[in-house]
């Protein structure tokens, strides 16, 4: 079965990602479509970029480097978690991305974004250049919750039905993506 890191890009005291995260996670989980593992940038501890060589050598000095890379290596695919920060990606995320280059390689990938009145689609099309660079395929289908707070309850996300139909639409075709593009990551 295709693995399917859902990953949590904000790292702030107080976030929200935690809680739209676990919803995506427990609807793929139960839509059976990947192996689904819910992953938090906050849990790796990465600094501000510190490996003396390039990513694209795999040449990793640090403890915190090599975890990384192991959970990106271990992906088939990504869904994104991701808030908007002053009309962009939040600094955790385009960091995490760096880090690490071939694991990134030939993998679809796809956004549950959140925020205000946007919902976090500009930081969604701005990341979206960084993640061609880096040979990760983003698809169109996506979740966005624009007024977030809104649908959190007691530190729960409360999905909409378009939320839920978003996601399930998503989670289809990331797999035929998936598909598609293994032979590619050999």
């Amino acid at each position: 079965m295709l693995r399917l890191n859902v990953i949590i890009a904000s790292t702030r005291p107080g976030r929200v990602g935690p809680s739209v995260a676990k919803w995506f996670h427990e609807l793929a989980v139960k839509q059976g479509t990947f192996d689904t593992h819910l992953v938090d940038l906050a849990d790796f501890h990465l600094p501000i970029y510190d490996e003396p060589h390039h990513p694209r050598l795999g040449k990793y000095e640090h403890e915190h480097t090599k975890r990384w890379s192991e959970s990106v290596k271990a992906a088939d695919a990504f869904v994104f978690v991701t808030p908007e920060y002053n009309y962009g990606p939040t600094p955790a995320l385009l960091n995490a991305l760096n880090y690490v280059y071939n694991e990134w390689g030939y993998k679809p990938c796809a956004f549950a974004s959140y925020g205000g009145v946007s919902g976090g689609l500009r930081a969604v099309q701005m990341t979206k250049q960084t993640l061609s660079a880096m040979r990760l395929v983003p698809i169109v289908e996506a979740v966005t919750v624009p007024m977030v707070a809104q649908h959190v309850k007691d530190g729960v996300f409360q999905p909409n039905e378009l939320h839920i139909k978003s996601a399930e639409a998503l989670l289809v075709e990331l797999k035929r993506w998936a598909e598609a593009l293994k032979p590619l990551r050999g």
